[in-house]
């Protein structure tokens, strides 16, 4: 088990509570446009690229100027409706204190996550934007992650494939069930408890280092005596 490497979070849903300005924002462009939009079909797969949820209310030429529409929208309205979710500083804090960096890694697009983060009043010592599903796993295993914290079940397969705990965070449209059944090894209810999981995670990796190391000096001397 590694616990040396960093520990990834996504973002919306995860540390930050962003519903609110997400459903603004799509709302908006519904009525830019005239189209009929579900915000609560939007809602069900929030964690999506945005590019992937407009391809399904928008025709491919009516595409990218959606995008640009929604992404002007969200600009203008993340500051006032988004929060970090309880837990969320301390999450990355222990991260800190350990020693480790905290790295986030979001399917948001790097406009829509500045001021995100700046209305959470949240820092991370690297942000990595506009990746979804694989694209995550590639990241998670570029940076050696150790664990990677996240809300949906795609996040969950992005880090096993990665080879990284998959940690899962009931605080978004999934719950324990769908997030353990992705490959979640620990479920949390909010990020208040990822201090405590993250100390018995790390003291659960250095004690198997430790009778790892035990286990060979003894099987070294069992040699040195029969030599």
């Amino acid at each position: 088990m590694n616990s040396a490497g960093p520990v990834g979070f996504d973002l919306d849903l995860t540390l930050i509570d962003s519903r609110a300005a997400i459903m603004a924002a799509w709302s908006a462009v519904a009525a830019d446009t005239g189209t009929r939009i579900d915000l609560s079909d939007v809602d069900r797969r929030m964690g999506d690229k945005l590019e992937d949820e407009v391809a399904r209310w928008f025709p491919p030429p009516e595409r990218e100027q959606a995008a640009a529409r929604y992404r002007q929208h969200y600009v203008r309205l993340a500051p006032a409706l988004t929060t970090a979710l309880p837990g969320a500083h301390a999450a990355l804090a222990a991260v800190r204190a350990a020693g480790r960096r905290a790295v986030i890694i979001t399917a948001k697009h790097a406009v829509s996550v500045a001021p995100s983060l700046l209305a959470a009043a949240l820092e991370a010592d690297e942000v990595v934007s506009h990746v979804h599903g694989p694209e995550k796993a590639e990241v998670l295993s570029r940076i050696g992650a150790a664990a990677y914290v996240g809300d949906t079940p795609a996040d969950m397969r992005a880090a096993t494939r990665a080879g990284a705990v998959a940690v899962g965070a009931a605080t978004g449209s999934f719950g324990p069930a769908e997030l353990r059944a992705a490959g979640a090894g620990i479920v949390l209810a909010s990020l208040a408890e990822f201090p405590g999981w993250y100390a018995s995670f790390r003291a659960g990796a250095d004690a198997g280092r430790s009778a790892a190391g035990t286990a060979g000096g003894l099987d070294d001397g069992r040699r040195d005596l029969r030599g």
